[in-house]
């Protein structure tokens, strides 16, 4: 799994209007057409400050690497952590994850 980092990316997995939400997570996907997966996190500030922020990053990543086995490769997939996600412990964040890997149908 290879992390998205250029705004411009971003940008264009924002345009393709392909997303599910849940009160924790906002997932974005975009079919990328090779034969791995790339995740990019986005945290904005209301949810904390930058402790928070990077914990929950962390986490997120962390996840998003133990759960690419189960998850159908060829994809951009964004994550943006909604403001609830602050203080809920990890396992709610990995339900609420593989919840929305399932809806959009990402799951193998």
């Amino acid at each position: 799994m290879v992390g998205i980092k250029k705004s411009s990316d971003f940008r264009t997995i924002y345009r393709a209007r392909d997303s599910k939400a849940n009160i924790l997570l906002i997932l974005y996907k975009k079919e990328n057409f090779t034969n791995e997966n790339r995740i990019g996190i986005s945290v904005s500030k209301k949810v904390g400050n930058s402790v928070v922020r990077h914990r929950l990053k962390r986490q997120l990543r962390e996840i998003a690497r133990l759960n690419d086995p189960l998850v159908v490769q060829g994809y951009d997939i964004i994550v943006v952590l909604r403001a609830n996600a602050r203080n809920m412990p990890y396992s709610l964040l990995e339900d609420s994850y593989l919840n929305l890997i399932r809806r959009h149908g990402l799951m193998k």
